[in-house]
């Protein structure tokens, strides 16, 4: 990558006025122009009243155990936490194709005096049921210094289930694709930009509450869901929210927000908490219209599992072990670290949780797939990093098997903060990354990424033609991030399905325009929802082109559906970065042309 030239120190806009801002990680040079702008009663806690689904057979493998040495346990009393902290975020803070994996996990009760610093694949987390059980007095801090000032490199984070009250009143989280902020209480304000205001690519929180005002400042996108906020700063191309208190009035494109009123449905992601000094896991029930967080009268709904009922997995276990703590009835709770598999995880009972701690990662060795579910009720996958192997596989994550029919809408499956990579640690090659196929399926942050930097790259070196393949009805997205395929992005076949934000970019290096040619357009599209599709809607949707080995290239659009009376889109745009390649229309062929190297975005309010 050439450097990327240092932001200047901009002081952070007002409500009222605007700057000249900034542009992608890999963009090198292209500028983003940013415009300005303006609860649940109710617990069961017995195993009984959870869908554990255990068989009675005597089991081979234990259940429960250690958390393995990279998950680290702080309580208020435990000595030199901020030396930790320090310890960890050393190792982690440029580490972005590294092997370490942490989750820091802290006991309820207050801390104070602390500037948590979050390097990659490190994760932090409250133990407590609610937020409010465990106050971080002191910051949780990711910034950019490790790469000048640019976070749009700031993956594979996150900041789950704590209270922070800032040290100076406002906490600052600039991260990129990847590092969710999930039922978080920030008591005062929340800045997503890095020091300086340089570039930035993100992000996603949810279920969560700042009570004072979000400042994205130079974040090109951002989704928020189900949360509730004191206010909202500015945005660049694309700020969608859903369920959230607080939110600013839909206004796409100046400002570009848009905003539903409620989540059509969703399901928080479970969690590990301490139940006295037993460990066990929160399920969230599922919500349907949802607004705000669940927690917010202290205890959230849903159903627990104790510890007992989990295999609790280490690094250089077997995929064969796996499958055998899964028959036995045992969900799976994935230790930080790597897993090479040899063969797919596969998920056959109904109600399994595969839980993953401090960006678990499964890799695929010899082709093969690295996890499959039945099309069963109701499975929680959640937590983890899948990256391919050096060997193709066919598809990397398969949620039912091909055909799959079964009604779910009572009992959705959930793929939540599940990251799937293809090469940058190294060669990976994958022909389809994740295809669902069972029905009602809920998609809730994803980042699938074929890599644009690191190591094994290249057009055929990481070559990867789909990233994501909808076969199954009835599907939802919610915060569907697809990048650098060399084929179609997403692929939308099932009826009935519908997204709520999107976040691409096309390959950057596509060597000419004959390697992308599409039959007879120029070009496959980001986001293809396929002819035979009746019922289909997407809000807030944008795609962005930097071919940076041939700027020539010409991409027709960035969306192609059917013309079809229930196929709609609401705020969707293309961006060029810095006039490396342009985009003819946004959608099939209607908006304007990108032109020039200005980065301004194209957009569409509402097709047809």
């Amino acid at each position: 990558m050439t450097p990327s030239p240092t932001p200047s120190p901009t002081p952070p806009p007002t409500s009222s006025s605007s700057r000249s801002a900034v542009g992608r990680r890999a963009v090198l040079g292209a500028a983003a122009a940013v415009a300005s702008a303006p609860a649940l009663g109710g617990l069961a806690t017995s195993a009984a009243a959870a869908p554990s689904g255990r068989g009675k057979s005597p089991k081979a493998l234990p259940g429960g155990g250690d958390l393995g040495p990279n998950v680290i346990v702080f309580d208020p009393s435990t000595p030199g936490i901020q030396a930790k902290l320090d310890e960890v975020f050393k190792k982690q803070e440029s580490a972005q194709f590294g092997t370490g994996r942490y989750a820091l996990l802290f006991k309820p009760g207050s801390y104070h005096g602390l500037n948590a610093q979050i390097g990659f694949y490190t994760s932090i987390a409250g133990l407590g049921l609610s937020p409010d059980d465990t106050t971080i007095n002191g910051d949780i801090t990711v910034d950019a210094g490790w790469f000048n000032g640019n976070a749009t490199q700031n993956f594979w984070r996150s900041a789950e289930n704590l209270a922070v009250v800032p040290v100076n009143g406002t906490n600052r989280w600039a991260v990129a694709q990847a590092a969710p902020f999930r039922r978080m209480h920030i008591r005062g304000g929340l800045n997503l930009a890095p020091d300086g205001y340089g570039w930035a690519s993100g992000g996603y929180i949810a279920d969560s509450r700042i009570d004072g005002q979000v400042g994205p400042y130079s974040q090109q996108q951002w989704y928020t869901r189900d949360s509730a906020i004191g206010g909202w700063l500015n945005g660049v191309w694309n700020m969608v929210f859903s369920g959230v208190e607080g939110a600013p009035g839909q206004s796409f494109p100046n400002p570009p927000y848009t905003t539903l009123n409620t989540t059509p449905v969703s399901r928080e992601k479970p969690f590990l908490y301490l139940n006295g000094s037993e460990y066990r896991v929160f399920l969230p029930e599922k919500r349907t219209d949802a607004r705000g967080v669940t927690w917010g009268n202290g205890t959230p709904r849903g159903t627990s599992l104790p510890l007992s009922q989990f295999y609790v997995a280490k690094p250089g276990v077997t995929a064969a072990t796996l499958n055998e703590a899964l028959t036995q009835g045992l969900h799976l709770l994935l230790t930080p670290g790597i897993y090479h598999l040899d063969r797919p995880v596969q998920v056959n009972r109904a109600n399994t949780v595969v839980l993953g701690l401090g960006y678990a990662t499964l890799v695929p060795d010899n082709g093969v797939t690295a996890l499959k579910v039945a099309d069963v009720d109701g499975v929680r996958l959640a937590g983890f990093l899948i990256d391919a192997g050096p060997v193709n596989s066919a598809t990397l994550l398969e949620v039912g098997p091909q055909g799959a029919s079964a009604d779910h809408s009572a009992n959705p499956t959930t793929v939540q903060d599940v990251f799937i990579r293809i090469g940058g640690a190294g060669p990976g090659r994958a022909t389809t990354s994740m295809v669902i196929n069972s029905r009602h399926t809920i998609v809730d942050h994803t980042w699938v990424w074929r890599a644009d930097h690191g190591d094994g790259v290249g057009w055929e070196t990481n070559r990867a033609d789909y990233g994501v393949r909808v076969n199954g009805d009835d599907v939802l997205a919610t915060g569907l991030f697809v990048e650098h395929f060399n084929k179609y992005d997403v692929q939308w076949f099932g009826q009935r399905g519908r997204t709520i934000f999107f976040q691409n970019e096309k390959a950057y290096d596509a060597p000419n325009q004959a390697a992308i040619q599409n039959g007879s357009i120029k070009g496959y599209a980001a986001y293809k929802v396929a002819d035979s599709v009746t019922t289909h809607e997407g809000w807030g949707l944008g795609s962005y082109c930097y071919y940076n080995v041939d700027p020539g290239i010409v991409q027709h659009h960035g969306f192609a559906a059917p013309n079809a009376p229930g196929v709609t889109f609401h705020n969707l745009l293309v961006v060029s970065l810095g006039g490396q390649g342009q985009y003819e229309r946004v959608i099939n062929d209607t908006g304007s042309p990108t032109s020039g190297t200005s980065t301004v975005p194209s957009t569409v309010v509402s097709y047809p």
